[in-house]
């Protein structure tokens, strides 16, 4: 089980300064658990959720684990009468492990996406002009 709590040390302005972000334990279920940060509110989002899906065994190969994170923070947006809305942006990143895989193997696909996600160019296109 993960611990009650997750603090994450987010570099929010991107300045080499990061904050400690807590998140709370909120809700568990079977394959899902869902922790909010201080600000969280039911009509203001501010959450992490962690999903699994235990791997199924084919003959010699032992399956596949499948685990995903969700994140969900409200925000507001500019509408199209350029009046202020309430919104959520969601990131997810799911992963596919083939079970049997070696924590250094994990770790180097983590580190390439934390790269690719920590890209401010790449992700700017990608997140605002919706570049591919």
């Amino acid at each position: 089980m993960q611990a009650d709590v997750i603090t994450l040390n987010v570099d929010e302005l991107n300045d080499g300064n990061p904050t400690a972000n807590a998140y709370t334990r909120y809700e568990e279920l079977q394959n899902r658990t869902t922790y909010v940060g201080p600000d969280h509110t039911p009509d203001w989002r501010n959450q992490i959720q962690l999903y699994r899906s235990f791997p199924t065994k084919n003959g010699k190969f032992r399956g596949t684990g499948k685990t995903s994170v969700k994140f969900t923070q409200e925000c507001m947006a500019t509408a199209t009468d350029n009046t202020a809305i309430q919104s959520a942006y969601i990131l997810e990143v799911s992963f596919s492990v083939p079970v049997g895989t070696s924590a250094v193997d994990v770790v180097k696909m983590r580190q390439r996406a934390i790269a690719l996600l920590d890209d401010d160019t790449v992700m700017n296109n990608l997140n605002i002009m919706l570049m591919v």
